[in-house]
């Protein structure tokens, strides 16, 4: 695994703004009695122990690559919740499951068609998905940073790494869950709006997330230089206006296998 730059401190800046997309989508999961759930990308696992105990779940696995995210999850553990230290890509689950569950995080992962075909042979006939992928790559944001990737010196220290969009396009996941069997679906856009204080925070919103990517490819003064001629070209192209009003686009899924596979 590569350098975990992750840190819980500054992701929990925003957890309540974090935490709504979550809770939209657990709101979309349909609860079954004595359900066996995957949540990968669980971060602290403190939204985990949440959907464990909201599902009444028997057993529930959060799965993450963050070794500093997932110091924090003993203190959300409960009778039937464990925690992991795994890639995500590289997962395989051990019996079936009923639920697979992902909040902010495959926007990280390339390969989400074979991966969706190999997770949906882990699921139990009614089965569910239920995935939230942050869609917020045409914002100024993550414009600002893939420029500034492209540019000397950067682009050499980066090894022309700039962060990848793995996201399909909304249709494409529909006709995929179509294709694999998911014959009950719910694909949808949702905008969220933030009232920051001012643009400043949008700044440190980002740095606790995908600037965590770049963090991890660069040295510790490079990164440093890095990020302050990103918070300088980011500033200077957003208004500076007070409250700041953040939006930020959301893709929620959630999908369902019948009960009873056809003959």
């Amino acid at each position: 695994m590569r350098k975990d730059t992750w840190d819980p401190a500054q992701y929990e800046k925003f957890l309540h703004q974090r935490s709504l997309p979550f809770f939209d989508l657990l709101g979309l999961v349909r609860k079954r009695p004595g359900m066996r759930v995957v949540d990968l990308g669980c971060g602290t696992g403190e939204w985990t122990a949440r959907l464990h105990r909201d599902l009444g779940a028997a057993e529930t696995v959060g799965i993450d690559t963050s070794e500093a995210m997932l110091a924090k999850s003993g203190q959300f553990a409960a009778p039937g919740l464990r925690f992991e230290r795994e890639d995500l890509a590289e997962w395989r689950a051990e019996g079936p499951l009923d639920l697979i569950f992902s909040n902010a995080v495959l926007q990280f992962v390339p390969g989400q068609p074979a991966l969706f075909e190999r997770w949906r042979g882990y699921l139990a006939p009614g089965g569910q998905v239920a995935f939230h992928i942050p869609a917020n790559q045409d914002y100024a944001t993550h414009r600002v940073a893939v420029e500034l990737a492209t540019e000397t010196p950067y682009r050499d220290l980066l090894g022309g790494y700039v962060l990848p969009d793995n996201r399909l396009d909304i249709l494409e996941y529909a006709h995929l869950l179509e294709r694999l069997g998911f014959h009950e679906q719910q694909v949808r856009i949702q905008v969220y709006g933030h009232r920051l204080p001012g643009r400043e925070e949008v700044v440190e919103w980002v740095r606790g997330s995908f600037l965590n990517e770049y963090k991890a490819r660069l040295t510790g003064a490079d990164f440093e230089r890095f990020f302050e001629t990103y918070r300088e070209r980011l500033l200077a192209v957003l208004p500076d206006e007070r409250p700041f009003f953040f939006t930020f686009k959301r893709l929620l899924i959630w999908a369902a296998l019948p009960e009873a596979e056809s003959a």
